[in-house]
């Protein structure tokens, strides 16, 4: 039986190697958002400075791991067999939650996670023993911590909402007196925001490095006999000033002798600071348990006495950890941030919440965003009422930034908010969580540096009327994520610890497996998620202002509708041939990435003709009539394959042999003709255009002949009302489909016949 106890020691050590991958995934949101965002130093880059900050991150996290060992609760109250089961569910529940979060590309919180996982395992075990024991269910607050718990719950959700305060603050002010143009302005305007950045971010990581480190405890006689600890916490007011004046300094120096862009230079210091923080503070929330079933195990196995026996009060003291694991830990997550695809995931979503430019919305709106927005609306105007005009006048001044948003939108990849945003982003977010250090108050990194990003947002206004809804609806959604994983922790480590506690060995290798079945399944739905799509390449944004520009890249675009709706229309006969439910779905997801693209280039009509020339009336007609040709195509397509998934999801009848025969035929029939369309429209080739256009009626007459067949079919043949329906319905919207493309190509003739004349 002891044997089993080493085994999920092991099984412990296996799983925290995987808790350091979901978690890194989900937490380098944290510390890449604004570097990334911002683009304001290459990619590569913002790695080798986040991987810096992690790898130091995880050195100085030593001090940090007393939370998974009575941070919760009262490990006196456990034996070694009851505690080594806590820990197990713990991590089961952690991996399975954050994996969970990360492949819906949604940021949550590991620190959240691991509080209440440990928090809903030690509850259930309390039960299990109380009633066990027929004693008091009163007397549980003896197992638990009340006290801390309560403290790490109140002070992460306080986080909240001074981080969205305080970053709104900040960011009003700070474009208020920079504005869009704070890369022109004076030298020491510069310098003095470089001076207060660098120095916050610097004593930031002070607190959050040095003091973890063990020379931290060491008196020094430069600093008087005091130690570097308590000199950060006693002299804060002198620390923070010379660190100021200090940094002021060299500000000034590099721009003015070195000619360097200052605000890059923040960027870049802020991101290996909120690395650090992150792998200093999180570290404890991915191996903080197995070090701490490690030790449990390790002080049993010495005591000689029976694992049900022996109390775990030794997890009061505090013991170091061994600096080999934070080595090797600090080394899995800096390759887990190279690697990570679902960490792309995760960080785009914060960065479509928090773009200045008008993107494609992830979020749709509910009730409770629009009564927010307009709770809001009317607050501003009740507001604006009072201000006087002159200064609404100036206000608005300073934060026009039209011309950028127009110079943004047709950049591909283009920024997402400028570098003072990203500035304030790490700068707000460093004080924050530094206060928070100094005064020993717990928080989560993720809740702090998420939410001072949606400030920072709301106070630049990069959440318009347009798009403010939307918005609301994505951070509504993402904090009710943080609730959900809240409550999900607690439920589901109290059930796994449970089971685990009545069914055993046998009950962990089952749970063990079901999680790991659940893993893989999501690694290879978010594989093939991108596998599946035909054609990853978006449609262009027009960036031309003439006719002649405005064509060849509309050409492009065409070409690429083209050939991507003859694909999913040979997934679409292929589908219904075999009436495969998955290959419709193949066709159903590839149809709304299509639908998606279009809808984008839709919306990027105000930009385009904003950036049109005056005298190009005709490029904006052109230009407007081919996407509605293009939007008509996609419909009809969009409009087949929904209809045909949902027959064969339903398992109505499968078509006649006949019908697929004709449906194919169709299919080549239309495909060749466009093959001749898509090689006329590389080639600008007026000849193969008309050629095309010239045969129109031969192939309306064939699909025609196909309609009037299936009349027959229906009258004399047909038994299944379904099956007709649906043939019909694909016969009349591919003739629809074939003419809408003889549309888009006519009108490409008109037009290069009107420049030529």
């Amino acid at each position: 039986m002891d044997n089993i106890y080493l085994i999920l020691v092991a099984v412990l050590a296996v799983l925290a190697v995987g808790d350091l991958i979901v978690g890194v995934s989900n937490d380098a949101v944290n510390f890449l958002n604004s570097a990334v965002g911002s683009k304001a130093i290459p990619f590569r880059t913002i790695m080798i400075l986040a991987s810096l900050g992690v790898a130091c991150g995880a050195l100085f996290s030593s001090g940090l791991m007393e939370v998974a060992r009575k941070g919760i609760f009262n490990p006196g109250e456990f034996y070694f067999d009851e505690i080594i089961l806590i820990f197990t569910a713990v991590m089961l529940t952690d991996i399975l939650l954050l994996d969970f979060f990360n492949t819906l590309g949604m940021p949550t919180s590991t620190t959240v996670s691991i509080v209440f996982t440990l928090l809903g395992a030690a509850v259930f075990m309390s039960i299990i023993k109380i009633s066990g024991d027929s004693g008091d269910f009163s007397t549980i607050i003896n197992y638990i911590n009340t006290a801390k718990a309560i403290q790490i719950i109140s002070g992460i959700l306080l986080s909240v909402v001074v981080a969205l305060t305080v970053g709104a603050i900040v960011q009003w002010f700070s474009r208020f007196f920079l504005t869009y143009e704070f890369e022109k302005k004076a030298m020491w305007v510069s310098a003095l925001f470089g001076g207060i950045a660098l120095s916050a971010i610097t004593y930031f990581i002070l607190m959050k490095g040095i003091k973890g480190t063990p020379f931290a405890n060491v008196k020094y006689d430069l600093l008087g006999g005091m130690k570097i600890k308590d000199l950060l916490e006693q002299e804060v007011f002198k620390v923070v000033l010379v660190n100021f004046l200090v940094w002021f300094g060299i500000s000034f120096s590099v721009i003015k002798f070195f000619k360097a862009n200052i605000y890059k230079v923040i960027i870049g210091t802020g991101t290996f600071a909120l690395a650090l923080a992150f792998a200093g503070n999180d570290l404890v929330n991915f191996i903080g348990v197995p070090i701490a079933a490690y030790q449990s195990y390790e002080a049993w196995v010495v005591s000689g006495v029976a694992a049900s026996e022996f109390s775990m009060g030794v997890l009061s003291s505090k013991v170091p950890t061994p600096t080999l694991l934070l080595i090797l830990s600090g080394g899995i997550m800096v390759l887990t941030l190279w690697v990570s695809t679902k960490a792309k995931k995760v960080m785009k979503t914060e960065l479509d919440l928090s773009d200045q430019n008008t993107i494609k919305e992830r979020f749709q709106p509910n009730f409770l965003s629009k009564g927010i927005v307009k709770i809001f609306q009317i607050t501003g105007s009740g507001f604006n009422m009072l201000i006087p005009s002159g200064l609404k006048e100036k206000i608005d001044l300073q934060f026009s930034n039209t011309e950028l948003v127009l110079k943004n939108q047709n950049i591909k990849d283009a920024p997402s908010f400028d570098m003072l945003r990203a500035c304030v982003n790490l700068v707000v977010a460093s004080i924050l969580i530094s206060i928070a250090t100094s005064y020993k108050l717990p928080l989560s990194t993720t809740y702090v540096t998420f939410m001072v990003a949606m400030g920072t947002s709301l106070a630049d206004r990069a959440w318009q009327r347009d798009s403010a809804v939307y918005r609301v609806a994505g951070v509504l959604n993402v904090i009710g994520g943080w609730f959900l994983t809240a409550f999900t922790a607690f439920v589901v480590s109290g059930i796994i610890v449970t089971l685990i506690k009545l069914g055993g060995p046998q009950a962990i290798a089952i749970i063990l497996f079901i999680i790991l079945l659940i893993i893989g399944k999501n690694y290879l739905k978010h594989k093939s998620e991108n596998a599946e799509l035909i054609d990853l390449e978006g449609l262009v944004k027009s960036e031309s202002n003439s006719i002649k520009g405005v064509m060849d890249e509309s050409t492009k675009n065409v070409i690429k509708v083209f050939k991507r709706v003859d694909k999913v229309y040979a997934i679409l006969s292929e589908g219904l041939a075999k009436h495969d439910k998955s290959l419709l779905k193949k066709g159903k997801k590839n149809i709304n990435r299509l639908t998606d693209d279009v809808d984008e280039l839709r919306e990027n009509i105000f930009y385009f003709i904003k950036n049109l020339e005056e005298s190009s009336l005709s490029a904006s007609n052109f230009y407007i009539v081919i996407l509605s040709l293009i939007q008509d195509i996609t419909d009809d397509l969009e409009y087949i394959v929904k209809k045909s998934y949902k027959h064969v999801n339903n398992d109505h009848s499968k078509l006649k042999l006949s019908q697929v025969r004709d449906l194919q035929e169709i299919y080549e029939l239309t495909g060749s003709v466009f093959q001749e369309a898509m090689e006329a429209f590389e080639n600008n080739s007026v000849a193969k255009l008309e050629n095309v256009l010239n045969n129109r009626s031969n192939i309306i007459s064939k699909l025609d002949e196909k309609i009037n067949a299936q009349i027959e079919r229906t009258r004399n043949e047909e038994t299944s009302p379904k099956n007709a329906t649906l043939y019909f319905n694909i016969l009349l919207k591919s003739k629809d489909l074939y003419l809408h493309k003889l549309n888009v190509m006519e009108t490409f003739l008109d037009n290069i016949r009107k420049i030529e004349s």
